[in-house]
């Protein structure tokens, strides 16, 4: 992970610690928040076509959504679990383990596939477009007490946004499950991270193609952008804490609010908050406002008007 990025991370950190502790109701907040965000986001990027705010329908409410599959119902309503377990986990100061990561993938998949859920997987498999060939099914359960033992040795030795990125990186590698490992992979990360009094890590769906890209130069030798894409997810979510406490601070982040954000872009402050809501654009609700980065919408524009050229072919 690049230092300059670290240095920033780890200087939010001590920052946000001098808030604490956080108002009780401002903690709660953010905590319902995160854990819609992370829950639509994580299971959009496996292909869950629940929007956010159907996510969040689901998860409130219980209500069903037409058109939706019975497992895209379950994925949000177990990744939801998952994070009650981590919270419960980190509460009781339980050690990342083995039964942890299987404990984790069995609320993942419980009710969607009952046969694989909480077990390593007993079949090879191979991961279509990646660079990578997973551990044999015979060599998963020596890897990953090979992962448990490589945490336990290095917990304290590296900075804690690096330590959670290498779990995340390490556990795909592995490809211990055979359904539902990045889930548990970024799970995993964020329980690191809140153990340590970080806010969870959140990938964003839009992020997709970038993550991918930088998950597959970490196979083939290069780390350090997929530390640093986590680096930057780990410095997102301090600066929502933070603008929580400091509620001055969005400014000095390059935040902007939607109606600043239709001045770099074609589009107006209303369709803006549907692309926010339906997370086609990078951005986050603070204190009931969506806010953005001039570079989102500029990011999101081109991707617009490139899709709309006509081909060379």
């Amino acid at each position: 992970m690049d230092q300059k990025l670290l240095v920033s991370i780890e200087s939010k950190k001590r920052e946000l610690d001098k808030y604490r502790p956080l108002n009780p109701a401002i903690v709660q907040k953010l905590r319902e928040q995160f854990a819609l965000e992370w829950t639509y986001n994580s299971n959009a990027i496996e292909g869950n076509t629940l929007t956010l705010h159907e996510t969040e329908i689901v998860l409130t409410h219980g209500i069903t959504i037409g058109g939706k599959s019975v497992n895209e119902h379950l994925e949000a309503i177990n990744h939801r679990e998952g994070i009650v377990y981590i919270e419960q986990m980190i509460q009781k100061k339980v050690e990342i383990s083995e039964e942890v990561i299987k404990k984790l993938h069995y609320l993942v998949l419980k009710s969607i596939n009952d046969e694989e859920a909480g077990y390593y997987r007993r079949h090879n498999v191979r991961i279509v477009g990646a660079h990578l060939i997973p551990a044999q099914a015979i060599k998963i359960a020596d890897k990953m007490e090979m992962l448990i033992a490589w945490y336990q040795a290095n917990k304290y030795q590296i900075p804690v946004a690096l330590l959670a990125a290498q779990m995340h990186y390490r556990l795909v590698c592995i490809h211990p499950f055979i359904d539902g490992n990045g889930r548990v992979s970024r799970l995993l990360m964020n329980m690191i991270l809140m153990a340590y009094g970080y806010p969870p890590a959140i990938i964003l769906h839009v992020d997709r193609r970038k993550y991918y890209r930088v998950l597959n130069e970490a196979n083939m030798g290069n780390e350090t952008p997929f530390e640093n894409f986590i680096g930057r997810a780990i410095e997102r979510s301090l600066i929502i804490y933070l603008q929580s406490a400091k509620p001055d601070l969005s400014a000095r982040e390059g935040l902007i609010s939607l109606k600043e954000a239709a001045a770099y872009c074609p589009y107006s402050p209303e369709y803006l908050a549907f692309l926010a809501r339906s997370g086609k654009i990078s951005a986050v609700k603070m204190n009931k406002t969506w806010v953005t980065t001039r570079e989102a919408v500029e990011e999101y524009s081109l991707l617009q008007t490139r899709k709309r050229e006509p081909s060379s072919c």
